[in-house]
């Protein structure tokens, strides 16, 4: 009997451990469950939400109006080429001198010792023009200036269309009246083929530029390519577009 006892007791402890092939209890397919991961996802498409709204709006450009047109190309159009057809006598519209392009060049000698230099340029460069410059490189080494060949020495945009117009006119009425002790433009810098080039020592008086940020003062050169053929011509053009020429 104490055997029998024995055997039923050992059998009951079997009883009691889970059976290795059973499978575990499936969990609740209910709207519970359905529920809580929807609710997860929801909840990283919340904070996606959230995060896109709160990007600056500085980042997302408006559509430009399609009827936009820049300030001093109107006035070009109506005043400008009025006033030289009645001066030079053009019989025909298109004789015209018209501005083609604006080259700003910045040269930088300081970059062989300092390359940083280029890289404030650049942004420097892209602040005043709207435009993403090129930077240039030396075509030869020379000794004397501890210069080699293909070191970046400067950086240059050229502004057509739209982006021409509005950098001069920016130029005309913002810029230039913050030299410092202004006197108008030097008229000696005209190649003899209708194109002039002005220089300008500090790339501070352009308003787009933080003086907090600047690091080396920076001067440029700025040439205005016209389809002029005579520097008579050339400067007719700049004066009656608004750049003040010292007399």
């Amino acid at each position: 009997m104490a055997d029998k006892d024995k055997k039923d007791d050992k059998g009951k402890d079997k009883g009691a451990k889970a059976p290795k092939d059973a499978k575990p209890a499936a969990k609740p397919q209910g709207g519970g469950g359905a529920s809580a991961k929807g609710g997860g996802k929801g909840g990283k498409g919340g904070r996606g939400d959230a995060a896109k709204s709160a990007a600056p709006v500085e980042a997302i450009e408006a559509p430009r109006d399609p009827n936009y047109a820049p300030r001093l190309r109107s006035r070009y159009r109506k005043e400008v080429v009025a006033a030289l057809s009645k001066r030079f006598g053009y019989k025909n519209p298109m004789m015209v001198p018209r501005l083609e392009k604006v080259v700003i060049n910045m040269g930088l000698g300081a970059a062989v010792g300092n390359p940083k230099i280029i890289d404030s340029a650049v942004e420097d460069m892209r602040a005043i023009s709207g435009q993403k410059p090129v930077v240039t490189r030396a075509r030869k080494s020379i000794a004397t200036f501890k210069l080699r060949e293909n070191l970046p020495i400067g950086v240059m945009v050229t502004l057509r269309a739209d982006r021409m117009w509005e950098f001069v006119d920016r130029l005309i009425s913002f810029s230039l009246p913050r030299v410092r002790d202004f006197k108008g433009v030097s008229p000696k810098g005209f190649d003899g083929k209708g194109n002039f080039t002005m220089g300008l020592r500090e790339q501070i008086i352009f308003p787009e530029i933080d003086y907090d940020k600047v690091d080396v003062v920076k001067g440029m050169n700025i040439s205005f390519v016209t389809s002029a053929r005579t520097d008579e011509e050339g400067r007719a053009l700049l004066t009656e577009l608004g750049i003040p020429f010292r007399h």
